[in-house]
C-alpha cells in the first residue's frame, strides 16, 4: 500500500517488528514543510470528527515540529499568542460573529 506522507521516526522500526517492511526516504526542507502541512491538516480533521485528546496531542506534535522548522521557539510562540490574547481575547467567550452591517 503506497502513502506518500510524513511519519513519525520510530514508525519504520515499529512496523519491522511487526514484520512489515516500510520503503520510506528522507525529506528536504521543501517537502518537509509541504508534508508537515498536510500532516497539520490531517491530524487536525482526526480531532474534528473523532474529539479525542490524543488527536489534540498529535496536533500539538506537527506544530513542534513546524516551529522547529521554522526556528521559531515555543516561549515565542507562546509570548505571541499572549500578546493577541491582550489584544483581541481569546475564545473562552464563545462569542459567534453572525454578521457585520
Amino acid at each position: 500500500m503506497k502513502y506518500n506522507k510524513l511519519i513519525r521516526d520510530r514508525m519504520p522500526e515499529i512496523m519491522a517488528k511487526d514484520g512489515k517492511r516500510a520503503r520510506t526516504h528522507k525529506a528536504d526542507d521543501a517537502e518537509y514543510l509541504q508534508k508537515l502541512k498536510a500532516k497539520l491538516i490531517e491530524e487536525s480533521a482526526e480531532y474534528s470528527r473523532d474529539e479525542k485528546t490524543e488527536e489534540l496531542a498529535d496536533v500539538l506534535e506537527v506544530l513542534y515540529a513546524l516551529l522547529d522548522f521554522k526556528g521559531v521557539s515555543k516561549g515565542d510562540v507562546e509570548s505571541m499568542r499572549k500578546r493577541k490574547a491582550e489584544e483581541r481575547g481569546t475564545f473562552t467567550q464563545r462569542i459567534v460573529l453572525d454578521e457585520v452591517v
